[in-house]
């Protein structure tokens, strides 16, 4: 049996960091905008990143996770089309 530490148990931060490591400018290309706004969400702690001396890097996860938390359902009327 493994122990885990208290940050281990308590963070969620382990997942997000699962997978691959993308710079800004691939950020920027899957987001399809300019490097301008992930350097923003960066700057803005919107979203996690990681630092690699002094380079910046986005986790493949965390990117998928705030795509997640834009996505807005259409709202359907009662005979099941879009309002």
């Amino acid at each position: 049996m493994t122990r885990k530490t208290r940050s281990e148990a308590a963070s969620p931060l382990p997942e997000l960091l699962k997978g691959r490591l993308l710079t800004v400018k691939e950020a920027a290309e899957r987001l399809n905008t300019s490097e301008r706004f992930p350097r923003r969400l960066i700057e803005e702690r919107r979203i996690v990143f990681v630092h690699v001396g002094r380079n910046v890097r986005i986790p493949e996860a965390a990117l998928d996770a705030f795509i997640a938390a834009g996505v807005v359902e259409p709202i359907t009327t009662r005979r099941g089309r879009a309002a």
